[in-house]
């Protein structure tokens, strides 16, 4: 082994150290994965300065998908190229993988879908997704133009609950955006390099277009349950602006009208994804699993986070080109707006809908929300909360 290749497999080992204790520990979210990733990245070990992660994760929040493991698998690209990108993905995702998908088998083996423990954390999804809310209309919706885009998309997302609706409400606050914030200045900073060449970044975004396309196509040509499934993880991962809880009511358009499982069923994994460290997108290990089994699940967060890796690839060598572009900035401050009202209909139906059903269960859900909100409890504290309180209602 010369002193190349030992230097490099001695970073791709620090990379995968360091982003599977993050995937261990980083509880609470995107947006706090991405204050992790900063104490960790930039301020210990100094893998990128301020500017560079700042530019960094700027792209990821332009992208649709899980912006906390974009941004993760860019720090892995800067550290350690391509290879770098993917273990840093491995290490920060896995734990929660392997979890969500020990959970699903179980609750195939036991059928303990009905437990009051359940229940319990199907309000804690209420909590979750209601506090995300609060923190996201505050921060994306400041004026009364993006509000009234987010009061938009409410009123169209839940008069009508297609995913094709969510699409045009998001093509449409994009339409609206740049019409209006085009000419909004902004600083741009510093350049920053990404190792990856334009000739990646073209056969990546070529790649991640054709499999938008196609495979809708091959999925009606041969009605196949696992070119089903790629089409939709693939489909709920391309399309999603604003992170995991966003994706929720896509994924539960694609599987649970469908019949491949119950909205029970559905509402408990996402309980338990609340639960557990590192990217919600991971919830796709629970719904494969209950599918298919645990090759379901891996096949699922592949589909499901295969877009990710393509677009944020693809992106990198021509970010300082976009991020000086105000008509592309004007068109994302209309998308983030509409995100707002996409949450808040997701909140109502179905995770509302299917999580209070009774008294009792708002009165905890109040107590959950002032746990994770004003006394700042760490979330799986909450999760916890959630479990024992549906413990308790169901015993009396």
């Amino acid at each position: 082994m010369n002193e190349d290749t030992g230097s490099r497999l001695k970073t791709l080992m620090e990379i995968l150290i360091v982003s599977t204790r993050l995937g261990l520990t980083s509880f609470g979210g995107p947006i706090a994965h991405l204050g992790y990733f900063h104490e960790e990245y930039v301020r210990r070990r100094k893998w990128m300065d301020e500017a560079a992660y700042a530019d960094l994760v700027a792209l990821c929040q332009f992208l649709p998908g899980p912006a906390s493991s974009q941004v993760g698998i860019g720090i892995g690209v800067v550290r350690g190229g391509l290879v770098g990108g993917l273990v840093s993905f491995l290490g920060f995702t896995l734990p929660s993988v392997i979890v969500l998908t020990l959970f699903a088998l179980m609750l195939n083996t036991y059928g303990f879908e009905d437990a009051g423990w359940i229940d319990g954390m199907k309000v804690v999804a209420v909590v979750v997704v209601a506090h995300a809310i609060i923190g996201m209309a505050q921060k994306l919706t400041p004026d009364l133009e993006r509000r009234t885009i987010a009061l938009g998309a409410l009123v169209i997302t839940l008069l009508w609950q297609t995913a094709f609706t969510q699409v045009g409400v998001i093509l449409l606050a994009g339409i609206i955006g740049f019409i209006l914030y085009r000419n909004h200045s902004t600083d741009d900073g510093d350049t920053v390099h990404f190792p990856i060449s334009k000739r990646v970044g073209y056969v990546c975004l070529s790649l991640f277009f054709a499999l938008l396309v196609l495979l809708p196509v091959l999925r009606e040509a041969t009605s196949n349950q696992w070119m089903a499934m790629l089409d939709s993880f693939y489909r709920s991962g391309a399309l999603v602006f604003g992170g995991g809880h966003v994706v929720l009511p896509l994924l539960e358009r694609e599987f649970v009208p469908t019949g491949w499982m119950t909205a029970q069923e559905f509402l408990a994994g996402y309980g338990a994804a609340q639960a557990v460290p590192g990217p919600l997108f991971t919830f796709a290990a629970y719904l494969g699993t209950i599918i298919s089994g645990w090759q379901g699940g891996l096949f699922a967060v592949f589909a499901i986070f295969l877009p990710a890796f393509l677009l944020i690839l693809g992106s990198l060598s021509f970010w300082n080109m976009l991020r000086s572009n105000p008509n592309i900035k004007g068109a994302l401050t209309g998308i983030n707006a509409a995100v707002v009202g996409i949450l808040i209909s997701a909140l109502y139906n179905p995770i509302w809908t299917s999580s209070i059903n009774q008294t009792a269960d708002l009165v905890l859900a109040a107590i959950l929300f002032s746990m994770l909100v004003h006394w700042k409890l760490p979330p799986w504290v909450v999760v916890l909360a959630g479990a024992a309180g549906g413990t308790l209602i169901a015993a009396l």
